[in-house]
């Protein structure tokens, strides 16, 4: 009985509003809409058209998979791994299983605060990785400055990345309620402080803010009277990820 307590009250707490995506396939499609104003990848910064990304105008390099480089992936900056991992519907059946019969799990995969515009070879690299911080890994990806430790399963995100990330991660943790690790709370707490919210975050807190109706409480400012009918720019764009 008290789990279902739990249950029912988290789930009030989870967003309600009515445009809010129902499904990460929903949020992918709204997530194209939204950035299209502002076509940017969040960790390399390159710029995209469509879903095809411009490798040239942010100074990438293939390390491997040519194919997936060229294409925009939406990057669960948490990744739905590590949410997936702390439900029990994980445990019997997968993702697929919490995607269709857990809508705590649900409203977290789709959660558009979470979601990023990535190249797709970074987001298969980064894969269920967490984010943290790495001494002497060599470049990986030209003038990029992401970094991927695949035997410590830790990425570390540029600077200009890394205190949106940490806002992400400690919204995340906060509303969904999921644990972090020690180490990870202490990072993502000093990412918070040492790199402060930048103009591209008010933009994109809002943007998001207006379909999720709420901003994240760790980037502030969000104004709901400002929210006005979505673009419809990208509306035909392939929804990978």
């Amino acid at each position: 009985m008290s789990r279902l307590i739990a249950l029912f009250c988290l789930l009030l707490a989870l967003p309600a509003y009515a445009d809010a995506p129902q499904n990460f396939a929903a949020a992918k499609k709204i997530a194209w809409k939204l950035y299209a104003e502002r076509p940017s990848t969040f960790y390399c910064g390159c710029a995209y058209q469509g879903n095809r990304v411009d490798l040239a105008s942010c100074g990438y390099s293939v390390r491997k998979q040519a194919r997936r480089a060229q294409r925009v992936e939406w990057e669960h900056v948490v990744p739905a791994w590590v949410i997936g991992h702390q439900r029990q519907c994980w445990q019997q059946g997968g993702r697929k299983l919490c995607s269709r019969h857990d809508p705590v799990f649900r409203a977290a995969e789709a959660d558009l605060h979470n979601l990023v515009p990535s190249i797709g070879e970074v987001n298969g690299d980064r894969s269920n990785y967490a984010l943290g911080m790495l001494a002497g890994t060599a470049q990986q990806y030209g003038a990029c400055p992401m970094r991927v430790d695949f035997k410590q399963k830790t990425a570390m995100p540029p600077e200009p990345a890394r205190g949106a990330s940490a806002r992400i991660y400690l919204y995340m943790a906060e509303h969904y309620r999921l644990r972090l690790s020690k180490q990870d709370r202490r990072t993502y707490e000093a990412w918070n402080r040492l790199y402060p919210v930048s103009e591209w975050e008010r933009w994109r807190n809002q943007k998001v803010g207006c379909v999720m109706g709420h901003g994240n409480p760790y980037i502030g400012g969000f104004e709901p009277e400002r929210c006005g009918p979505l673009r419809h720019a990208g509306d035909n764009r392939r929804n990978s990820g």
